[in-house]
């Protein structure tokens, strides 16, 4: 069951940072954001948000956990489309998509901050620049997507695994939830592999050899990048996409 607080400000402050990385946020954009009424609520590890075919009132951002999108196929079978990080703004295009076309659910634990569409609208219609920065972070979504086509079609299981991996480790610390090249990383192999459309043997083995080859260790729900060149080279992962302007590389 998930539970609901009124909340402001605070609540925003996470997605306001992952806004300053990707755009020229002004401080006065900042201001008009953390006036936001939200709904915070908390979910529970595979619990519905949103359903393919809803048509919702509100966005969320994340504040804590992850969040994936997903599609059904008709015999049952998963396809992980998106992960989403503490931040994030999974279903912004629901501002202008009456109907959802995919559902999302947490992979963990996670709370979540829930904004009126109409409140959003009108933010967009009186503050241009905010809108600006909304469109562009959809468009980041958009190109997120399109690396993740070419990462399923395209590339081996080895360098798929390593190339998700360097993906979520720069996501998480553009919002500070990395330290040291480790992060909470409690995902498991069975998500994985419907992310990367692999067995969860499959998994199992790319993530040994990974271990094996020195590139990652795992202690529980933590992962490292030990050796973080290597593994962006074994990933075959430029950054470009994520188009993070303003960011101290790891």
């Amino acid at each position: 069951m998930s539970t609901t607080r009124a909340f402001v400000a605070s609540s925003l402050n996470l997605m306001i940072r992952k806004l300053q990385v990707i755009s020229d946020l002004a401080p006065s954009d900042v201001v008009i954001l953390e006036k936001v009424a939200v709904q915070e609520r908390t979910f529970e590890a595979s619990q519905d948000i949103v359903r393919e075919g809803d048509r919702p009132s509100h966005s969320f951002v994340v504040l804590d956990g992850l969040v994936a999108s997903a599609k059904l196929t008709g015999e049952g079978k998963r396809q992980i489309t998106s992960i989403f990080v503490p931040g994030d703004l999974p279903d912004l295009h629901g501002l202008h998509l009456s109907v959802m076309d995919c559902s999302f659910a947490p992979l963990t634990p996670a709370r979540l901050a829930f904004m009126r569409h109409d409140t959003l609208r009108a933010i967009c219609t009186e503050h241009p620049s905010i809108a600006n920065i909304f469109w562009r972070s959809t468009l980041i979504d958009a190109a997120i997507y399109r690396e993740w086509v070419t990462n399923l079609g395209r590339r081996d299981a080895y360098t798929r695994m390593a190339h998700i991996l360097c993906e979520l480790i720069v996501r998480l610390h553009a919002v500070g939830r990395i330290q040291d090249h480790v992060a909470e990383f409690p995902i498991s192999q069975a998500v994985l592999g419907d992310t990367l459309g692999l067995s969860t043997v499959h998994v199992n083995r790319v993530l040994q050899e990974l271990r094996r080859e020195g590139l990652i260790s795992t202690s529980g729900s933590r992962l490292k990048a030990v050796d973080w060149r290597e593994l962006v080279r074994a990933g075959d992962f430029y950054s470009t996409y994520l188009h993070q302007k303003n960011l101290r590389p790891l």
